[in-house]
C-alpha cells in the first residue's frame, strides 16, 4: 500500500471510531467502558496519522 493510501485508510478509520463513538453515546445508557476503549483507539490512529503526515 502506497503512504497515500495509508493515510487515507487512517483517516476512514478514525472517521468511523468517530461516528461509533457519537453513536454509543447518543444512546442514553452506554458503557463506558466501550467509549473509553473506542477513544482509546481513534487517539492511536490519530498518533499514527500524524507520524505519516509529518514523514511525508
Amino acid at each position: 500500500m502506497t503512504t497515500e493510501g495509508h493515510i487515507a485508510a487512517l483517516e476512514r478509520r478514525h472517521q468511523e471510531l468517530d461516528r461509533q463513538i457519537q453513536a454509543q453515546m447518543q444512546t442514553g445508557r452506554y458503557d463506558d467502558l466501550m467509549v473509553s476503549a473506542l477513544k482509546r483507539k481513534k487517539l492511536e490512529v490519530k498518533d499514527e496519522l500524524q507520524r505519516y503526515m509529518a514523514s511525508t
